[in-house]
């Protein structure tokens, strides 16, 4: 799992201030949405508290993942992209109804096609091509 955690980190990048995401939403560390009231524009975090964050979100994510697979028997390479999904998306990979179809036929060509067509290609195209790859390739 630490090479997942590694990937996810450099794909979320590091800030130890809070900033706009892409989607102008409040960030921070390793890509953590600030939802809770304690977080203050213009303060530098400690890296170690921020590593902590990153700890409590990915474990969030396998949770998710584990809840969204439910008995779908996947190779580990697409369980890892389903993780790292659910640490950028949470719950809404589960609107990727077609690419959960394919999965549960072990189609992984036609399950990184539907991650291709989302919204969420959109948002973040280099990503998704990305792990679009890692779901049919390894």
């Amino acid at each position: 799992m630490d090479a997942l955690k590694n990937q996810i980190k450099e794909h979320e990048g590091y800030v130890n201030t809070v900033y706009k995401d892409s989607l102008g939403k409040r960030t921070v560390g390793y890509g953590h949405l600030c939802v809770e009231d304690h977080w203050e524009d213009n303060k530098k975090y400690d890296q170690e508290y921020l590593n902590s964050i990153f700890e409590e979100d990915f474990n969030n994510a396998c949770g998710i993942a584990k809840k969204l697979i439910g008995d779908i028997s996947l190779k580990q390479s697409s369980k890892e992209v389903i993780i790292e999904m659910c640490f950028q998306l949470g719950y809404r990979v589960a609107k990727f109804k077609k690419m959960w179809e394919a999965l549960k036929q072990e189609d992984y060509v036609t399950a990184s096609k539907e991650m291709l067509d989302s919204r969420w290609f959109q948002q973040t195209p280099l990503r998704c091509k990305k792990l679009a790859g890692k779901m049919w390739r390894e």
